[in-house]
């Protein structure tokens, strides 16, 4: 199981390298500015790592209980990396409407858009930094 060191290094590279790609991206292709993409892109990313934090201790507990390792195997992966970007979807939608002062249906589009991006960017960034900063609980998966 990771330590919290561990775990706080994990969220915190997670949404600064997250930010540094996602932000001037989501400001190309929505038409807004950078300054407003970048402070919703922030009030994301804190919302993001406090949920990172929190739903990948718990997720590793379980799969522990379930499984008795930590270790993921690819349906795992996808299973967190879904798991993880539905949530955050459902809490941060309204927000997004707030601050940008849209409709929700633009607002859910924005959302959605976030989230295909960190969906995929949340695979290969675990799956990234699973390798090279392995978890010390290395026992196989039964039957795996």
């Amino acid at each position: 199981m990771r330590t919290t060191g561990d775990r706080i290094r994990q969220a915190i590279s997670f949404e600064v390298i997250g930010l540094l790609i996602s932000v001037p991206l989501a400001a190309l292709a929505f038409g807004y500015s950078l300054e407003k993409t970048g402070v919703l892109g922030l009030i994301g990313a804190s919302l993001a790592t406090l949920w990172n934090y929190i739903f990948n201790l718990g997720f590793d507990h379980a799969l522990k209980r379930f499984t008795g390792s930590t270790r993921k195997s690819i349906k795992i992966r996808f299973l967190h990396a879904i798991s993880f970007e539905s949530g955050l979807l459902i809490v941060f939608l309204p927000i997004i409407a707030w601050w940008m002062n849209i409709e929700l249906l633009e607002a859910l589009l924005v959302d959605v858009s976030f989230a295909l991006f960190y969906l995929v960017y949340a695979f290969v960034f675990t799956w990234c930094y699973d390798s090279i900063f392995p978890d010390t609980d290395t026992r196989p998966h039964p039957g795996h």
